[in-house]
């Protein structure tokens, strides 16, 4: 191997070593930040969904989970929102309708 191929070869490691690094600091961020909420969020879903929830209320939940599951879908193909556009609004709607009857049925 030439000095540069070692010098581009250590270049790379360390920039993969970097992002690992930063990758697993976010990961260790985020379940931190989950097991310090998730008590006081526990106790939000038991007095919200106690009594039920409803048509109406599961119709915004699904609505908000819908588009989440959507937008995560549309970055996850690499085309972004405008290539597939013609399969996410039908997309869209079936997963509303599924999540909405669910969680009127669940909850």
């Amino acid at each position: 191997m030439s000095t540069r191929d070692r010098r581009d070869s250590r270049l790379a490691l360390r920039i993969l070593l970097g992002t690992s690094a930063l990758a697993a600091l976010l990961v260790a961020l985020i379940v931190l930040g989950a097991a310090v909420t998730l008590p006081g969020l526990s106790e939000w879903v038991a007095t919200t969904f106690d009594d039920g929830m409803g048509l109406q209320m599961a119709a915004l939940v699904a609505a908000i989970v819908s588009v989440l599951v959507m937008l995560v879908f549309a970055l996850a193909a690499g085309e972004g929102l405008i290539g597939e556009l013609q399969f996410m609004i039908p997309g869209f709607f079936l997963f509303f309708v599924f999540f909405w009857l669910l969680l009127a049925w669940i909850f």
